[in-house]
């Protein structure tokens, strides 16, 4: 590969083993040490090798290669949460919400990319429950609510995440409800297998869901899809009070640390001689989806890695205000900070990863 570049929005792909488990989603940064690099640098000991030995067997004249393009390191942006998932959720028009007996694929739904929630409820035990989801494409988290004494507030709790590539149970704790524990799944389609025998990649829950071996019926499919680079995306997260918003839910302590929610910053470039190619870092963060002045510019996972800084190129970027939102799906503070820095690393996460790293 010659030029590294770049795997906006949802568009990633993904690699499988022998196994269709054996996944393992790319890297937004699609740049595998390529000559030329991400941001179109070519200032690298690679690049230079490759020259050199063309150079030897090719006596044509050789144009002058450019100089690397200019970065600059913005600073710290203030990140405020501006309303969880499940109250987004609740402002959802019914005409897009599907239901079904069973779950169904993202696919049918009518939804290629991004997120799904099902919804479905249950009889919890008071010695609790044992959840399976035999097939799911590719990440899913579990939560958990029942309404409390106060009838327009819903307790919501997170249970537990199961994955394509490690399926495992999830026990659902005993759970005191008036009336029947609502159960929510929020399912992340990571990116496709682009090749080889499993490249027909449904996405979602492709299984039936079994609560202590029996199946689950009754579903709603609610969808998520934010926006792909072929539609206008549409990212104003503020609240909207509406009139038919029969609940809301409210967080335990230990589960704020977990549910998804959106945050929004933003940053000010005062001249257009200061509109240079940006990273921002994602330290400290869990997991999620970032946007630049609607744009999405991918995907981020920092404790897995190895990919801590997401490209931002200039012609994405504005003299003025400059707006940035994250889909943030794990949630680690109700605030944080992003830092825009100059530079690209690959230094984060475990050394055993899912993210493909060749």
């Amino acid at each position: 590969m010659v030029h590294g570049g770049t795997n906006f929005g949802f568009y990633n792909g993904a690699n499988t083993g022998s196994e269709e488990s054996d996944y393992k989603p790319d890297l937004t940064s699609y740049d595998y040490d390529a000559p030329i690099k991400e941001s179109g640098d070519i200032d690298n000991p690679k690049f230079q090798a490759l020259q050199r030995v063309i150079k030897k067997y090719n006596a044509s004249p050789h144009p002058i290669s450019p100089s690397n393009k200019q970065r600059k390191a913005y600073g710290s942006i203030k990140m405020q949460m501006t309303t969880s998932l499940f109250d987004l959720v609740r402002m959802t028009d019914p005409a897009d919400v599907i239901t079904s007996a069973n779950p169904i694929s993202m696919e049918s739904v009518g939804q290629m990319f991004g997120f799904l929630l099902y919804e479905s409820s249950y009889i919890a035990k008071k010695s609790g429950n044992t959840l399976r989801i035999p097939k799911v494409h590719d990440r899913a988290q579990v939560f958990v609510s029942c309404l409390s004494q106060d009838v327009d507030v819903g307790v919501l709790r997170y249970i537990g995440t199961t994955e394509r590539w490690n399926n495992q149970p999830i026990s659902l704790p005993t759970i005191e409800c008036t009336t029947n524990t609502s159960l929510f799944i929020l399912v992340e389609n990571m990116g496709r297998v682009n090749y080889g025998p499993y490249i027909f990649d449904d996405k979602g829950i492709l299984s039936s869901v079994y609560l202590d071996g029996q199946i689950l019926h009754g579903w709603k499919m609610i969808p998520i899809p934010f926006h792909n680079l072929n539609q206008e995306p549409n990212l104003t997260f503020e609240m909207q009070h509406t009139k038919n918003r029969s609940k809301k839910f409210e967080l335990t302590n230990d589960v704020g640390r977990k549910e998804p929610a959106l945050f929004a910053g933003e940053f000010s470039i005062n001249s257009e001689e200061e509109i240079k190619d940006t990273y921002l870092s994602f330290n400290g963060w869990g997991k999620g989806v970032a946007f630049v002045n609607e744009f999405n510019i991918g995907r981020y996972w920092p404790s897995v890695g190895p990919q801590c800084n997401l490209y931002v190129p200039a012609p994405l970027l504005k003299r003025g205000k400059n707006t940035l939102v994250v889909f943030e799906l794990e949630s680690p503070h109700l605030e944080l900070s992003l830092e825009a820095v100059d530079h690209q690393d690959f230094t984060c996460g475990s050394n055993v990863s899912k993210v493909n790293q060749l």
